[in-house]
């Protein structure tokens, strides 16, 4: 059981908007700042066309062992303000800072212990914030990256070249098309434009999202961290590669814990057989998978008593 109520805060001027979610009685043991992954994503962590439902399966989970979480509407989502596609990588990290400071005033939570738990692209601004000597108890990151980002995009497309249908891989050899290096191009494209928004192939991008994303490297700000990490990877994650768990837990200047988890993909759910990004939406049909939050909820809970 839980009770939940919407707690707004304000970024930038923009009025932003979540859930705060809290354990039905009694106070919280801790609670987790869910940080969502990269796209216009709700408080839930769904996107218009596919509901992923991360955050709001998280939360679910917490508050049943006793601790609260806080989710939000990134802006221009849901009930916040503002735009999406103007908003940088760095704007996405301020407007954590300001989650975080919210939750310091919230009277339900009374001062306890605040954990940083971000998914894709809200592992990095967990990353990020803690780098800013954000008081946190602890960071979880799922699904995040340990390279520069422009390495990371490289990676993804190598790693997805094989996954893609017999068809499309067929016309890239006959067009003699260099996926990776057709990445590559683009990036160096997104880099030359000086707006917040390009249009790059008739399409418009968030370019300036794509700008400071391409060149954050996590590994300087994780060795500003010297907070507890927990990171957690699945071995068919098409979009994260699974020994960048090695580069995290070298660059933090804190203890980290980490998990290859056999099967489970980028959406954090299990996959059998050959991976592929068009049976998402197959996947989020069910939860998160209990294997993911039981890691979450065990280890953050653990850290949240050894600092009460």
């Amino acid at each position: 059981m839980s009770r939940e109520r919407e707690l707004t805060f304000t970024s930038a001027g923009f009025r932003l908007v979540g859930t705060l979610l809290l354990p039905d009685s009694g106070p919280p043991a801790a609670v987790a700042l869910l940080l969502p992954g990269s796209g216009p994503l709700d408080r839930d962590g769904n996107l218009r066309r596919l509901s992923l439902a991360v955050s709001r399966d998280l939360a679910v989970a917490l508050a049943e062992a006793g601790a609260a979480s806080f989710r939000y509407d990134r802006r221009g989502v849901g009930a916040s303000g503002g735009q999406f596609l103007p908003t940088g990588f760095h704007d996405n990290v301020d407007d954590a800072e300001a989650a975080a400071r919210a939750l310091a005033t919230a009277p339900e939570l009374d001062g306890r212990p605040v954990f940083l738990v971000g998914h894709s692209e809200g592992a990095l601004t967990a990353v990020a914030l803690a780098a800013r000597a954000t008081p946190v108890a602890g960071l979880v990151l799922l699904a995040g990256t340990g390279k520069r980002g422009d390495a990371a995009l490289r990676w993804q497309a190598r790693r997805l070249l094989p996954t893609l249908p017999a068809p499309v891989r067929a016309l890239l050899r006959l067009t003699r098309t260099d996926l990776v290096a057709k990445v590559a191009r683009n990036h160096d494209r997104i880099r030359a434009s000086t707006g917040d928004v390009a249009r790059i192939g008739g399409r418009r991008y968030n370019a300036r999202w794509f700008r400071e994303f391409l060149d954050y490297d996590p590994g300087p700000d994780l060795a500003r961290i010297d907070a507890p990490i927990l990171a957690v990877t699945g071995t068919k994650d098409l979009q994260a590669d699974p020994d960048d768990l090695d580069l995290v837990a070298a660059a933090a200047s804190g203890p980290v814990e980490t998990h290859r988890l056999a099967n489970v993909t980028h959406v954090l759910r299990r996959q059998p057989g050959q991976p592929s990004l068009s049976a998402y939406r197959r996947e989020t049909r069910g939860p998160v998978d209990p294997e993911v939050t039981d890691l979450v909820r065990d280890w953050m809970l653990g850290r949240a008593g050894a600092t009460r």
